[in-house]
């Protein structure tokens, strides 16, 4: 399992969310391209970058600032927040982005996207889908950065997404983002079930090293982990290390 560290970005500046609450924010002293040699000199290959301002407003702010940490570190980026246009994805793979991040345009126009995956080869192209699970467990699908709740539940949009060649899921349980307070397990643990052949990773709650152990053990490809890094609770290097010797 990979763990991934993760990179958000509001006006040139590290952040993160507490819930996906832009209410709630929390400004890091800390450069985008700083964080992301810190990352790579603790033993990271891949970063995930989400450029929140896109993810709210549909307009993304970083793309030079993306092209600068693609050219000055040896790293896989992958990249999301405020995707809607195929020219868009095209201009981040050749400003050297690994992997595009596609979120609430995949729920509202699978078809669309299934294009894309098709063309540009499933390698290039991640689903971003986030969910709330209502009373019965159900995992309802939330977007326009987890501002508005779809009708579709995350099993019937993958059914959609059958025959596309689809590869990669990053799969957000909304409540747990940003708290610290563990992945849900059973959630993911039925996400590899149901769908075996998607390479799941998860976001959320990651808090301690024994929540990555307990992650691979499930057979999760990767996981993104953003808080406890910028709080400390381990270091990138520690996680790259328990997750190899588990």
């Amino acid at each position: 399992m990979k763990v991934i560290p993760a990179i958000d970005i509001r006006f040139g500046k590290c952040v993160r969310l507490f819930q996906g609450d832009f209410n709630q924010i929390t400004e890091y002293d800390v450069t985008p391209l700083a964080m992301a040699k810190q990352y790579e000199a603790g033993g990271a290959t891949d970063i995930h970058i989400v450029d929140l301002h896109g993810a709210k407003d549909a307009m993304m702010t970083s793309t030079s600032m993306i092209a600068e940490i693609a050219s000055q570190c040896n790293l896989q980026i992958q990249m999301g927040g405020g995707i809607r246009q195929f020219e868009q994805v095209e201009t981040l793979l050749k400003q050297g982005v690994s992997r595009v991040v596609i979120g609430s345009l995949a729920v509202k126009e699978p078809k669309k996207i299934t294009k894309w995956i098709k063309k540009l080869g499933p390698e290039s192209i991640v689903l971003a889908l986030d969910v709330k699970l209502d009373e019965l467990g159900q995992p309802g699908l939330v977007t326009a950065g987890w501002l508005q709740n779809e009708k579709m539940t995350l099993w019937q949009l993958l059914d959609e997404y059958e025959s596309s060649g689809l590869q990669t899921v990053l799969c957000t349980d909304v409540s747990r983002d940003g708290t610290l307070s563990s992945p849900n397990f059973a959630f993911y643990k039925e996400c590899v079930e149901r769908f075996p052949q998607i390479n799941w990773q998860t976001s959320g709650g990651v808090s301690t090293l024994q929540d990555l152990i307990k992650l691979k053990q499930m057979n999760v490809y990767s996981a993104i982990v953003g808080k406890a890094f910028y709080e400390k609770c381990f270091t990138v290097k520690e996680a790259m290390q328990v997750v190899e010797s588990c």
